[in-house]
C-alpha cells in the first residue's frame, strides 16, 4: 500500500475548526469534609502539586469554593464524578459543579 505523500506548496489549505468551550470545576465548602481530604482530592484528581491544593482548599474554606482545574466538558464532567463518588465511599458530603468559562 503506497502512501502519496507530495504537497504541494501552491495551494494554502486553511483547516477551520472550534477549540471546544471550556468548564471550570468548583469546590463547594461544607462543614464536614476534612482539608486533608480536600488536598488529597486535588492531588489525586485534578493533579495539583500540594502547594497548589493547599491553596485551593483554603479559598474553599475561606469564601466557599474554589476552582479546581479548567476543562472541556467531557473531562470536567468525569472529575466531578470521580470526586463526588471519592466523597461519598469516604461519607463526606462534598460537592462539586461546574461552569462555563
Amino acid at each position: 500500500m503506497a502512501f502519496h505523500t507530495d504537497f504541494s506548496s501552491d495551494t494554502d489549505t486553511i483547516i477551520d475548526f472550534d477549540v471546544p468551550p471550556s468548564y471550570k470545576v468548583i469546590l463547594l465548602n461544607d462543614d464536614f469534609t476534612t482539608m486533608d481530604f480536600v488536598v488529597d482530592i486535588l492531588m489525586t484528581i485534578f493533579k495539583k502539586s500540594e502547594a497548589d491544593a493547599v491553596e485551593t482548599m483554603l479559598s474553599v474554606h475561606k469564601t466557599g469554593r474554589g476552582v479546581a482545574g479548567v476543562f472541556p466538558y467531557d473531562i470536567a464532567a468525569t472529575k466531578i464524578q470521580m470526586t463526588m463518588r471519592r466523597a461519598h465511599d469516604a461519607g463526606f458530603p462534598l460537592k462539586c459543579t461546574m461552569e462555563k468559562v
